[in-house]
């Protein structure tokens, strides 16, 4: 087996659309995952049982099963039922929502590390609830689960090829398209495998710094 620059240089035009693809779904995957989190474990802290009951049964149902489960159900069983979505916008959205389970646990922790005494202040300073969670209690919260969060960042850029399988074109599957093409897998996998490395190893590193500098 010999290594085919050409074939390198043939696929770079499809690596780069797919590695922009892949960002962008990293991105907004992200911020529905930290938006959703947060909300979850909001409602998880209501003293209503009514809220805490269903929204923790749709947070365990989703956490426990797996992602290409739910990829695949709104992908193919939605429209069945009248909502139709873009395959971009159904991968977006399932990564967001899966992960969006695991943040809220990230945050309840961040949450439940805030001092005892920092709620006592609040209340003693009789500062309404939406300024004490907004001004005291969430800054703190956030600081302490940045790097946590981060962490889930990395997880969710693994998971992208998992959206290959409803016709998203990210990194892997432009490679895959590619290969099947023109029957050469090795070039165009290994210049996968290696932008996954040089995307998520410095990704760890920075969530290691932000560890050791937020996280004291």
């Amino acid at each position: 087996m010999t290594w085919d620059w050409g074939a390198v240089a043939d696929f770079m035009p499809r690596f780069w659309d797919g590695l922009l693809l892949t960002l962008q779904i990293l991105a907004l995957g992200s911020l529905i995952s930290f938006a959703l989190g947060l909300v979850w474990a909001l409602l998880m802290r209501t003293p209503s049982r009514w809220v805490c009951w269903p929204v923790g049964a749709v947070t365990e149902f989703i956490r426990n099963t797996p992602l290409l489960v739910q990829l695949f159900f709104l992908f193919y069983v939605l429209p069945e039922w009248g909502f139709t979505f873009s395959a971009l916008t159904t991968g977006v959205f399932a990564i967001g929502l899966h992960y969006s389970t695991y943040t809220m646990q990230v945050y309840r922790a961040g949450i439940e590390a805030v001092p005892a005494g920092q709620w006592e202040a609040a209340t003693a300073l009789n500062l309404p609830v939406t300024r004490t969670w907004r001004v005291v209690i969430l800054p703190q919260a956030i600081r302490r689960v940045v790097p946590a969060l981060g962490n889930y960042v990395i997880a969710m850029l693994k998971d992208t090829p998992i959206l290959m399988t409803i016709t998203v074109m990210e990194m892997l599957g432009a490679a895959r398209l590619f290969a099947q093409e023109n029957f050469q897998f090795t070039e165009p996998l290994t210049v996968i495998g290696v932008a996954f490395i040089l995307i998520a190893y410095p990704a760890s590193l920075l969530v290691r710094a932000l560890e050791r500098r937020l996280v004291r």
